[in-house]
């Protein structure tokens, strides 16, 4: 049976490159430390994060992709939410006084290291956009 191009799902070794770019570019607009960056990933050894910056690619597992992928909603989420991009971007470091954030920012609950704090993140502001 051969699939449309409509139900063809990328393998994830091919997902590595355009993620690991798309990654980089956020992480430059956020103004990511190379600490932050790497928390966010996943905390990957530093000479694969270096590999992957350098490269620009890579075959990244199943958990940095999908960290990156919680990373890319949130970026669009604050987006639409915020029409200004430099607003956009500032709610990241901002103190939250939400009871999910408890005074923090949403990039210090993000840098619990956990996957699922990325999920609810982007579970918080996919609310508030209604």
């Amino acid at each position: 049976m051969v699939s449309s191009p409509q139900t063809a799902i990328l393998p994830l070794t091919d997902l590595g490159g355009p993620a690991l770019r798309s990654f980089f570019r956020l992480a430059e607009v956020w103004k990511l430390r190379v600490a932050e960056q790497r928390k966010l990933l996943g905390d990957p050894p530093e000479s694969t994060f270096y590999k992957w910056k350098r490269e620009q690619d890579g075959s990244p597992g199943r958990d940095v992709i999908e960290r990156i992928s919680y990373l890319l909603g949130i970026f669009k989420a604050l987006q639409i939410l915020f029409p200004d991009p430099a607003q956009a971007d500032a709610w990241l470091r901002r103190p939250n006084q939400a009871a999910l954030f408890g005074g923090q920012s949403a990039l210090e609950r993000m840098l619990s290291g956990n996957v699922a704090d990325l999920f609810v993140v982007r579970q918080y502001l996919d609310a508030q956009r209604g």
